[in-house]
């Protein structure tokens, strides 16, 4: 399974889609933007992932490993019992859904974020996150222009 999971790590599977007459939804870069999480005042940037992006002039879609693979070599945050964490992207338009799912051992937990903000664990640990936006269109119901997985991990030390 470990042979596999490096695998995918190193695959990209890209999709390019047909070219449009322009930049019609807003969405500008060829990737979605680099995603921070902010923590005493300092900021930590995030590993991009799984996404899909639709900029206008062609649409693309790339498939990662999940979090705790794309952090194998990555440092991780320290931080104390309860401190909170929060989300920042220099982007317009923000992105108008948001979930955040926390890693630890073999269980998953949704991760309750009000004002782009969470407080982190209690107990000690290491625990690691997808951080998944969506750039919903208001034209259509379930429709996107773009979304993108990030990954980051934190460890409670005290």
């Amino acid at each position: 399974m470990k042979k596999w999971t490096a695998v995918l790590a190193w695959l990209l599977v890209i999709l390019i889609a047909g070219c449009s007459g322009g930049n019609v939804n807003g969405m500008t870069g060829d990737k979605p933007p680099a995603a921070f999480v902010e923590i005493q005042n300092k900021k930590y940037e995030t590993t991009l992932g799984t996404y899909c992006w639709d900029h206008g002039k062609s649409a693309m879609c790339v498939d990662t490993a999940g979090p705790v693979e794309l952090l194998e070599c990555e440092k991780v945050i320290q931080v104390k019992p309860g401190e909170e964490v929060a989300f920042h992207m220099n982007y317009s338009p923000e992105p108008n859904e948001i979930h955040v799912t926390q890693f630890s051992g073999n269980q998953e937990t949704e991760v309750n974020v009000k004002n782009n903000r969470f407080n982190a664990p209690l107990e000690k640990g290491t625990y690691y996150y997808s951080y998944g936006v969506w750039w919903m269109t208001d034209k259509e119901k379930h429709i996107s222009n773009g979304d993108a997985f990030y990954a980051f991990a934190l460890e409670v030390t005290e």
